[in-house]
């Protein structure tokens, strides 16, 4: 029982679910963690094919949840003994939202695990230096299953494999624009795909004319791209942006975007000093977080920026003071952003 389960971790696994034909032996138990919730439940979809492979699960599956279940009904679902099986699945979701008591009793149980039983525990995250990840590392290198989301660069290519377990083939620009319009959200992109899949007719790739007429836009738009935005006084992209972004408030969009203009004006004085390679050292960030700063830096002039933090402090105060909230920082940023009046 203690041999590698590499069958549910390969590249593809965001495609349906396969039988693993190698056989290989199962693990005691798996960790499948990270917040990529399509590829938690593709990985899961795997491991109950492999244990139904050994036999009929139907009288060898037990199910929890960690925001109500005990420890100890879980430990005693796992030294249950399988019938008409050679093994069973204990399936834990949410083990991350175990009591701590709960979770050191699976922690005990994880040293001496039962020889017939898998325990599958699934969280959306789970820090490495816990003790119950590391429980269930030290079951071998295939026990945690790491489903962290790709990054918003490598959606469009994740989509384009995606599409191809619904029978479908998309196109570079309108997998991109699915992501535009949908978001991050794993579970709900495959969900778009299924649908345009389905209503798709002809050999061609789905392209953006498809994916424009059938997918509504559901994606709020993130608060560093408004930051970003806002400090290259984009006041068209600020505009489009505000009006995705129901769920952040103007208190918190201004926050940020008074921390950019503390930045710019940083970059701006270490520029002036021939100094601008220092600028992630003197703010303590990495150098990819600044590799815009001095670009957008130089689009304000120093009485700019000196400006915009004088003037925000007044917009918190409206804010605070009766004024529709909004329209305080509406009136703000869009007072910074604005083109600066140029002398003939």
């Amino acid at each position: 029982m203690m041999a590698h389960g590499g069958v549910f971790q390969d590249e593809h696994c965001y495609n349906e679910p396969m039988a693993d034909t190698g056989k290989q032996p199962l693990l005691s138990a798996y960790l499948v963690t990270g917040t990529d919730e399509l590829k938690r439940q593709t990985v899961v979809k795997r491991l109950r094919a492999r244990v139904e492979e050994e036999g009929d699960i139907s009288f060898n599956f037990d199910s929890f949840n960690g925001e109500s279940a005990e420890g100890e009904a879980i430990v005693s679902a796992c030294n249950t003994l399988p019938f008409a099986s050679t093994v069973r699945l204990v399936h834990v979701e949410a083990v991350d939202r175990l009591k701590k008591a709960d979770q050191d009793q699976i922690i005990a149980y994880l040293e001496q695990p039962s020889a017939t039983t898998v325990l599958c525990l699934v969280a959306s995250g789970l820090a490495k230096n816990t003790r119950l990840y590391k429980a269930v590392a030290k079951l071998g290198s295939q026990a945690i299953i790491d489903c962290t989301p790709p990054k918003l660069r490598e959606l469009p290519a994740k989509v384009r494999a995606m599409a191809t377990s619904h029978g479908a083939v998309i196109t570079d620009s309108a997998a991109s624009l699915l992501v535009d319009l949908v978001g991050e959200n794993t579970v709900a992109l495959d969900a778009e795909l299924r649908k345009l899949a389905l209503a798709h007719r002809g050999s061609d790739p789905i392209n953006d004319s498809e994916v424009a007429s059938l997918v509504s836009r559901t994606a709020e738009a993130k608060p560093w791209e408004f930051v970003d935005a806002f400090s290259a006084r984009n006041m068209q992209k600020c505009l489009q942006l505000r009006s995705r972004m129901e769920s952040t408030t103007p208190y918190a969009l201004l926050a940020m975007c008074v921390t950019r203009v503390r930045e710019l004006i940083a970059a701006k004085s270490l520029a002036n000093r021939g100094q601008s390679g220092a600028l992630a050292s003197y703010l303590h960030v990495p150098d990819w977080r600044v590799k815009n700063h001095a670009l957008w830096a130089r689009g304000f002039t120093d009485a700019e920026l000196v400006d915009a933090l004088a003037t925000a402090r007044a917009a918190e105060r409206a804010m605070k003071s009766g004024t529709d909230p909004e329209d305080a920082f509406l009136h703000w940023y869009l007072g910074v952003v604005k083109p600066a009046r140029r002398p003939y």
